[in-house]
């Protein structure tokens, strides 16, 4: 109770010391900067150290059993490291730094960092032509998301802050500040709107700042990299008989990039669906490939870092560039799609330095107008930029490493074209056809609907008619106005401005202690609680609201009381965004159609019901029927089967035997109640996609489904698929939640409909006093054909005696329930406090066999999305529940 009112206390400390959340975001920035730049620092030390004795190890021992070996243990040691405790850590790590800021729910925490951190040391010890600044982006991204959760932050200064981790890793990784920031703006957001510029400048240059300093490194050149004179003082014109030359290094850049990218790509596909080895034994063969190659290479082959530092010092044949090429190229490749974790910017630096060099040496024997050298630096950006698809960073990057504002015309030239031409031939970069890889595509207007629901205020949505409690009122007053309203909680005021907050959950932990009726509100309230200003974004609402578990939270200005802000006003205020006009996160690849029927098309409407559980799927499929039957709509039968999100629904081979038995049933049942039935069998990633696309594709009118009452996750009111459906399908939902009375079979010789037919026969029918008849009442003459004499009996929960009007409404649908329904129809008025005990009560005294619950207008939705009254009594009772959600209207 108390950690909310801790943290919120603890924030509004940190706004008023420091003045708001962007300034404590820049103050994070710099910490984020810090520790990335310290962890860039031992993710080189370590991996340097450790490439030391690889190399010292293979000129003491022979080099074919040392480097092959070597690369077994490791690659092993590697995998095995990341398969265990964080395959997040696989591979180089941007693409899911790229889902974490594109809004894919991907692990990003201390646990990732430590584990990518370790596994890319082992890795390049082990003889992996893969490089470290990769993962150092993964490593401050993941240091950063962690770093997040000690302050409560929204999600947009939680995007801010990985996107600021990201470029601190890169920079930290290359000593190159700027280029941090601009990967960062370029590459992983696509967009400068999300991102604040100053936090991520602070973090970038943090991390490059201490990564040098602890490194002992001045702010000048990395000593891996020594650039002759004759470049450094080169004059900054070009001559026109250079440019063909370095247009040539752009294009055949572009070229071997895409080529270097589909290797890449080809090798993962290769490794999953061919050898399926596993990530320890995938890397494993890729370690003992890469020892036996360079075992029988120069010396010089042994040392990624020492092979760039030898193609550009100059004085070197274009056989060994040419050789350093297509070795590079081969061995990362297959490396990089084995899944080890390493990165993969020093590959593309050096393929591009030596293919540059290539070119600067035919230049150099031919015109003589530059140095190779020249070539081999331009050639570094032209292919990095072929491979991550960004030029602008391609320039930056390699004019920070050089220091030579000389090399930025050479540069832009060779950039451009690569990125053109790789353009050209392929138009998704490396990263995003990794992500694809993996079931992940990423919207190209995601971020354009982002800045939509940030202009989205609280003020937009909130309920500015707010009912409150006095702090000077009783116990005894409190527990009425519980009792008198729908509302689960109330905030408590004292003269207009907020003094605290009462809740449910407050109430029921009152009601276990000896507490006297008269004790004042002030004194049982929960004080100071989480609240949020007007003009805060919907995403920081939407966050507080999770982040603390709450379902409301009040709106002020000062201390003073303006609106409240529930969950149910972010749904009715957002719901054309959730119903599926646009969507966040894993763009859903269509469900597959792998077998159907049709029936006759003879319906007024469309029944959809879904199967899955072959115990429950009779009883289901029969309640199906009965209101097909009365409302003469035609049924609609799907089962659907799912595969993992890597595979292709239309190209993954499935077996439906078990899903035509259960069609088969359904067929028969449906015969029995006289109803015409379509049938059909989809393969998807996730159920509720399917449903929602049946849904869509069928214009079906009433959705039915099955519910056996446990949750997918914490925060999750019915579960994952069902929480889904209901506030996604726009007809009517009903949602069963089956009893310890379903098993039970109706045996009538006579009938067909014996086949595990439900024995059903007291129903129970909670109804409000006020407004219109709720949505259960029109589904009741369906249900009741369930039944032979159905016992029905509607229940008024009232705190007071009904008045005349209210007893003549009720007569009134008792008898318009009893001309419909061949059976006894009572109602019954019951003075109480609590709807959910009294029903409770009744259901386990007078053993009902079934309770329907339903309300009118958008109540149903608000409710089981809130965990409200149906969802409690569903949890609570155990016989059959049946929630009727009405359609939701536009």
């Amino acid at each position: 109770m108390y950690w909310p009112s801790l943290t919120n206390q603890f924030q509004s400390l940190a706004k008023s010391i420091i003045g708001g959340s962007q300034r404590l975001a820049i103050l994070e920035a710099g910490l984020i900067g810090l520790i990335s730049g310290i962890a860039a620092f031992f993710l080189r030390t370590g991996a340097g150290w450790l490439g030391s004795w690889r190399v010292q190890g293979s000129a003491h021992f022979s080099a074919w059993l040392f480097l092959p070996i070597l690369g077994v243990v490791g690659g092993l040691l590697s995998g095995f490291l990341v398969e265990r405790i964080a395959p997040e850590a696989a591979g180089s790590g941007i693409p899911q730094v790229k889902a974490a800021l594109g809004g894919i729910k991907t692990s990003l925490d201390l646990r990732v960092a430590v584990v990518k951190l370790i596994s890319t040391m082992i890795t390049m010890a082990s003889g992996f032509t893969l490089g470290r600044q990769g993962p150092t982006v993964q490593i401050g991204a993941a240091l950063a998301a962690w770093v997040s959760r000690w302050v409560p932050t929204s999600p947009n200064y939680r995007k801010q802050l990985i996107a600021c981790g990201a470029a601190a890793g890169l920079a930290a990784g290359f000593n190159a500040p700027i280029a941090g920031v601009l990967f960062v703006v370029e590459d992983l957001l696509h967009d400068i709107s999300g991102l604040t510029l100053g936090p991520a400048i602070i973090a970038s240059f943090t991390g490059a700042v201490v990564s040098r300093l602890l490194g002992n490194k001045a702010m000048g050149l990395p000593p891996t990299i020594d650039i002759p004179p004759e470049a450094l003082y080169q004059q900054w014109l070009i001559e026109p008989l250079e440019i063909p030359f370095y247009i040539l290094v752009g294009v055949l850049s572009g070229v071997f990039g895409v080529l270097f990218s589909r290797g890449i790509i080809t090798f993962q596909k290769f490794n999953r669906h061919t050898l399926k080895l596993g990530l320890p034994l995938s890397m494993a063969v890729a370690g003992l490939i890469c020892g036996m190659v360079i075992a029988v290479l120069p010396e010089t082959f042994r040392d990624n870092a020492g092979l760039r530092e030898y193609i550009l010092k100059g004085n070197i044949l274009w056989t060994t560039t040419a050789l350093a090429f297509v070795v590079q190229f081969s061995l990362t490749t297959m490396a990089a799609g084995s899944g080890a974790p390493g990165g993969l910017f020093a590959p593309s630096l050096i393929l591009g330095a030596a293919l540059g060099n290539t070119i600067g040496l035919w230049e150099e024997a031919t015109i003589a107008l530059q140095p190779h050298t020249t070539f081999a630096f331009a050639g570094m950006g032209a292919f990095f930029c072929a491979v991550s698809r960004t030029p602008v960073t391609a320039v930056v990057i390699v004019f920070e490493i050089t220091t030579n504002f000389n090399l930025v015309l050479p540069l832009m030239i060779c950039s451009v074209v690569s990125y053109l031409v790789a353009e050209k031939i392929e138009k998704d970069s490396l990263y995003d056809r990794l992500l694809a890889l993996s079931g992940i595509e990423l919207e190209p207007d995601q971020n354009a609907d982002r800045v939509a629901l940030n202009m989205l205020h609280a003020r937009d949505v909130m309920q500015r008619q707010v009912e409150t409690l006095e702090d000077q009122l009783s116990l005894e007053q409190v527990r009425s106005a519980f009792s008198q309203s729908h509302h689960r909680g109330f905030p408590v005021v004292n003269q207009g401005k907020l003094v605290g907050i009462i809740s449910q959950t407050d109430m029921a932990k009152i009601n276990q202690q000896d507490i006297s009726e008269q004790t004042p509100l002030h004194k049982l309230m929960t004080p100071q609680p989480v609240t949020i200003y007007p003009d805060a974004p919907l995403s920081e609402v939407l966050y507080l609201l999770g982040r603390q578990k709450l379902s409301r939270l009040p709106v002020v200005e000062g201390r003073h009381l303006v609106g409240i802000i529930t969950r149910s006003d972010i749904i009715r205020g957002e719901l054309g965004y959730i119903s599926g006009s646009h969507q966040v996160g894993h763009h859903a690849t269509p469900s597959y159609v792998v077998y159907q029927t049709r029936g006759p098309m003879v319906g007024h409407g469309r029944l959809l019901v879904a199967l899955n559980n072959p115990t429950t799927a009779p009883a289901l499929l029969h309640i199906a029927a009965a209101i097909a039957a009365e409302r003469n709509y035609e049924l609609e039968c799907l089962t659907i089967i799912t595969i993992a999100r890597n595979l292709s629904p239309a190209e993954t081979p499935v077996s439906i035997t078990k899903c035509r038995r259960l069609l088969r049933q359904a067929e028969r049942i449906a015969k029995s109640w006289r109803v015409p039935i379509h049938t059909q069998i989809r393969v998807s990633h996730d159920v509720s996609g399917a449903i929602l696309e049946t849904v869509q594709e069928r214009n079906i009118d009433l959705t039915l489904i099955g519910w056996q009452g446990e949750r997918s996750a914490t925060n999750r009111v019915f579960g994952t698929v069902v929480d889904t459906i209901i506030r996604q399908v726009p007809g009517e939902v009903v949602l069963v939640k089956w009893g310890k009375n379903v098993n039970p079979i109706f045996s009538d010789p006579s009938d067909q409909r014996s086949l595990q037919f439900p024995v059903w026969r007291r129903w129970l029918v909670p109804l409000r006093t006020g407004g219109p008849p709720p949505a259960a009442m029109g589904i009741l003459p369906g249900l009741a054909r369930l039944s032979l004499r159905p016992d029905i009996r509607l229940l008024t929960v009232v705190k007071n005696a009904l008045s005349e009007a209210e007893m003549a409404k009720l007569d009134h649908l008792v008898e318009e329930l009893k001309s419909p329904i061949n059976g006894e129809v009572v109602a019954t008025a019951v003075c109480a406090r609590s709807v959910v005990d009294v029903l409770l009560d009744i259901a386990n005294h007078d053993y009902c066999d079934v309770i329907v619950l339903g309300a009118s207008g958008e109540s149903m939705l608000q409710q089981a999305i809130k965990g409200n009254i149906p969802e409690a009594i569903a949890r609570g009772c155990p016989c059959t529940v049946i929630l009727v959600r009405p359609p939701i209207m536009n």
